[in-house]
């Protein structure tokens, strides 16, 4: 796992997506083109929480670790130290992977 020199705010986390399948179950290589966005990856760094009216920070439900499924066109994609990541808001994360 990346080590991310990124804090990201409020109740945003930072996501190294996993690579997309460069076969099929059948061994079909697939060209970039044909390849699917990744929809899964680990959580590399959390914010904070959300600030809430009382003043209190929203504890997240996920953790630096945790592997997690959002949308596939949710969050922005960003290059940190050459490698790709995602920053999502925790509601973009659809399910955590147990």
């Amino acid at each position: 796992m990346a080590t991310v020199k990124l804090r990201p705010l409020d109740d945003r986390v930072v996501v190294q997506p996993v690579e997309a399948e460069t076969t099929t179950a059948g061994g079909i290589v697939l060209p970039d083109s044909a390849k699917e966005k990744p929809q899964r990856g680990t959580i590399v760094a959390v914010g904070p929480g959300k600030l809430l009216e009382s003043g209190n920070r929203g504890e997240l439900s996920v953790a630096v670790g945790d592997i997690v499924i959002y949308g596939k066109y949710g969050g922005s994609d960003i290059e940190v130290d050459g490698q790709e990541m995602k920053i999502l808001r925790e509601s973009d994360i659809l399910a955590k992977v147990l």
